[in-house]
């Protein structure tokens, strides 16, 4: 497994050089993060006696600075790194700290994303890695897998009192006083009765997410420009179309910094501080700096699992957190 690693790194890292992306390392303690409500954070203390006390937090991926130099050099760039995620279940598919490579394209939309990761990884798979890994990706749209599964009709459902009813329907119990989202009720259609069935011959690629499911991808009627991908119902990597206005962003920020805020002031659970220089890449006097560009995270221990045959993750890290709790 560390052999099969390396290669997979080196096969990566060959890939993006050819292709003139530049290779970035960026920090995994920050002062600040873009706000993810359903990710909790680990913190730590920085302490020195002639500046202070600084709380900093385990990014949960490298986006926060990896957006940040796309906008200053205007370049496409990629990154392997080490991400954190506190309250992570502990299995066959998580571990609290894991390894993810993280790519974005200038001048790419969420589409020409799915053609270059097809190449990604039909030209890195190691010796040995399923055939249908390398063979492309059968792409289907939220709307039409979830009228496939369950009858179900994404436009209909955009008024909530009529995804509750559909989700009773379909056999859902929903605790009136909990009050939950849209975006809750929705994922628990989805996992329940959609990711089930995403397995077959190629990888599966999901496009035209909700726009109610919050991210920083652009919109598009009642879709986000956004696709997820699965291989034998096991979620591999996931890609935005990146949202480059500086209202939205700001507006995306606040919204979800109240969120986390409230859903965690009672439970004690981390609150990170927002990271105030974000935003500002976005716009501002001086005009737009972000460029239009594709994002795509992949789970690299998820990647190495399924090419290695394997049945876990813990098969393939060398110290599992399971190991040491």
């Amino acid at each position: 497994m560390i052999k099969a690693r390396s290669l997979l790194y080196r096969n990566i890292r060959n890939f993006f050089d050819s292709r003139n992306y530049l290779e970035v390392e960026t920090p995994v303690l920050s002062p600040g993060l873009i706000p993810e409500p359903t990710i909790e954070n680990f913190s730590t203390l920085f302490q020195n006696e002639f500046v202070g006390t600084r709380e900093l937090y385990m990014v949960p991926s490298p986006e926060v600075f990896m957006k940040k130099i796309i906008a200053e050099s205007q370049s496409s760039i990629y990154q392997i790194s080490k991400c954190f995620r506190n309250s992570e279940q502990l299995g066959r598919l998580h571990n609290p700290e894991f390894t993810m490579l993280e790519y974005y394209t200038v001048g790419y939309d969420e589409k020409d994303s799915i053609g270059l990761t097809e190449q990604l990884f039909a030209e890195t798979a190691l010796a040995g890695c399923p055939e249908g890994l390398k063979n492309g990706f059968e792409v289907i749209s939220m709307a039409d897998v979830l009228k496939r599964e369950t009858g179900l009709d994404l436009d209909e459902l955009q008024d909530y009192r009529v995804l509750l009813k559909r989700a009773r329907e379909l056999g859902l119990v929903i605790d009136e006083s909990v009050r939950e989202g849209w975006d809750d009720t929705f994922n628990r259609i989805f996992i329940n009765f959609v990711e089930p069935s995403l397995v077959g011959p190629r990888p599966i690629v999901i496009t035209g997410y909700p726009r109610q499911i919050e991210c920083l991808a652009k919109d598009e009627g009642i879709v986000k420009k956004r696709w997820e991908l699965y291989w034998e119902g096991v979620e591999i990597a996931n890609c935005y179309m990146e949202e480059t206005s500086q209202a939205k962003v700001e507006d995306y920020c606040r919204r979800e910094y109240a969120a986390l805020s409230a859903s965690r002031a009672a439970s004690g659970m981390v609150i990170p501080d927002l990271d105030e220089d974000f935003c500002s890449i976005f716009g501002g006097p001086e005009g737009v700096r972000f460029p239009e560009c594709s994002g795509v995270a992949i789970g690299l221990d998820r990647l190495l699992m399924v090419e290695c045959k394997k049945n876990s993750i813990g098969d393939l890290i060398l110290f599992p957190f399971s190991d040491i709790i």
